[in-house]
């Protein structure tokens, strides 16, 4: 959530910054939204400070006279028109609160200008994907891939983007796990076993609602289905004060994610590419504001490394403006290079929120300098995504005689040098 002294004291501000990410909001509704609550403060403030007073003034009169028996009557007038404000009032803050909840959080001045996907900036890459690549092939085109990756019994038992892993399939998917928590584990981040389902509350700290309600999966009770290890992790310290000197805070956890990919089509779903169901291991830290811009540069140098072990050419993209998610201030995107598929697939995003989901979450430090709590910043990157990285696995290391070669890196948590579809 942003400030909203920020945008009381600098509407044009906010209005400059909102329009670099090119979302629409109204921020003259808000601001009247915000006016219209603060004068009901003050005229529950001024109607306490009458009844304050009128019971000040019976006190001192002599009980059962008239002058008493009428200040009674002003007492409990004037208490019945601070209980009926008091229910504007917390009306009027609700519906306040629920307005800031549509207000994006702020770019930050590095973030570039742009409308577009094709607009990102490419910050950085790696490898060659220009080299040749003689035997890669799409990975679903690969001769017994089905034997391993198994759609069509997935999508019968549960639906599209719902595969089975099978054998050294499943097998190769606990491999990438493993390895990206351990890892991460030597990155200095500490691994934790969340819960998969979390409540409105969670999914409200981290921004998911009210934005992204179509893409997720909704249970009765209600409880949401995680879309990312970002919602319950982020959530951990909601509403707590976490000391100043365990700053920066780094943790790591696996989990199956969840979501609907609504209006998905076209040659992105095919394959591993786009799926309901699948693992991925993120990373979270809640740092010092004076630290968040050099915590989220080395965010995205673990999630590097992972890809350089894997030997998998990638490019990292600074997000423009147009392109930059609701909660985030900045962001970079990984994609790997798919040499079947003749193009690039995002793996990973690393994205620093500053002081946005903190604020919702009411996650704080306190100074040692003031003596007052403060808000955290927080950010959070993939480290990393499965199915696309076994895609850009199974295509770039595919051998002439169909076999894959798994990385040095991997062979320990795989066991095997190959992995054969046979």
């Amino acid at each position: 959530m942003l400030d909203p002294k920020l945008l009381r004291e600098s509407p044009d501000v906010v209005r400059a910054a909102i329009a670099k990410k090119h979302l629409e909001v109204d921020l003259d509704g808000i601001l009247a939204i915000d006016a219209s609550w603060r004068a009901l403060i003050r005229e529950v403030e001024a109607s306490r400070g009458r009844q304050k007073a009128a019971n000040a003034a019976m006190a001192a009169l002599p009980k059962g006279s008239p002058e008493f028996q009428a200040k009674l009557a002003e007492m409990k007038a004037v208490a019945a028109q601070v209980k009926a404000q008091e229910v504007q009032l917390k009306e009027a803050e609700e519906k306040f609160r629920e307005a800031m909840l549509s207000v994006p959080n702020l770019p930050h001045a590095s973030v570039p200008e742009g409308r577009t996907p094709e607009q990102n900036v490419v910050h950085a890459t790696h490898g060659d994907a220009g080299q040749p690549w003689p035997d890669a092939m799409p990975h679903w085109e690969i001769p017994g891939f089905e034997r391993l990756f198994d759609f069509a019994r997935g999508a019968k038992v549960t639906g599209a983007g719902f595969p089975f892993y099978i054998g050294d399939g499943a097998r190769l998917v606990r491999a990438l796990v493993h390895f990206f928590l351990e890892e991460n584990a030597r990155a200095g981040y500490l691994e934790v076993n969340p819960p998969i389902f979390v409540n409105a509350a969670s999914a409200t700290a981290t921004g998911q609602l009210p934005d992204k309600e179509g893409q997720m999966y909704e249970t009765v009770d209600p409880l949401y289905a995680v879309p990312t290890a970002e919602v319950p992790l982020t959530n951990f310290f909601r509403d707590e004060i976490v000391e100043e000197a365990a700053l920066p805070i780094r943790r790591c956890a696996y989990t199956p994610c969840f979501r609907r990919e609504a209006g998905s089509y076209g040659k992105d779903v095919r394959g591993l590419n786009r799926l309901h169901q699948f693992d991925k291991v993120e990373m979270l830290k809640w740092v010092h504001p004076s630290s968040s811009y050099d915590e989220l540069e080395a965010m995205r140098g673990d999630a590097e490394r992972l890809l350089q072990k894997l030997e998998l050419p990638y490019r990292v993209l600074l997000m423009c403006g147009g392109d930059l998610g609701f909660a985030q201030a900045k962001k970079y995107d990984l994609e790997v290079w798919s040499a079947g598929q003749k193009r690039w697939l995002e793996v990973s995003s690393c994205s620093n929120f500053e002081a946005f989901q903190a604020r919702r979450a009411q996650i704080r430090f306190r100074s040692r300098e003031t003596g007052k709590p403060e808000l955290v910043h927080t950010l959070n990157g993939s480290g990393l995504a499965v199915p696309r990285v076994l895609a850009a696995l199974l295509e770039n290391h595919l051998q002439a005689d169909r076999r894959v070669r798994i990385p040095a890196a991997l062979v320990p948590y795989f066991g095997k040098e190959y992995l054969t579809f046979a």
